[in-house]
């Protein structure tokens, strides 16, 4: 699997690009994937965007509709293509998981474990 390399920190992405881990999510993984990956620069708009999708999913677990991140941010109403082109690009430098992924959860004596489940 890849990874991306910040000041030391190995972040593992999947085949697509996507983070592996949500939790190692930051500022530094969001910018790097852009800079490095995608060769743009992160504005404050751009990283308000991120936190807005990220927060979004969090509360509902489900992505948000593009032109409701705009308009609920006060940016144009096509805020997301505008910074990012495509909005896959928004969701992976947002370290949201890939689209048609879903995860199960189940228990074992210990942990929580959680099994990938990908649309067909």
């Amino acid at each position: 699997m890849p990874y991306l390399n910040i000041k030391g920190r190995e972040i593992e992405l999947d085949e697509e690009g996507y983070l592996v881990n949500e939790d190692e999510w930051d500022e530094e993984v969001a910018q790097t994937m852009l800079k490095d990956l995608e060769g743009i620069e992160m504005d404050k708009e751009t990283l308000e965007i991120l936190r807005f999708m990220r927060s979004y999913y969090k509360k509902f677990n489900a992505f948000p509709i593009l032109n409701a991140v705009c308009k609920k941010l006060h940016q144009p109403k096509e805020c997301v293509h505008e910074k990012f082109l495509d909005p896959l690009l928004a969701w992976k430098a947002a370290g949201l998981p890939r689209p048609g992924t879903m995860y199960t959860e189940s228990h074992d004596d210990e942990h929580k474990v959680y099994k990938l489940i990908t649309a067909q």
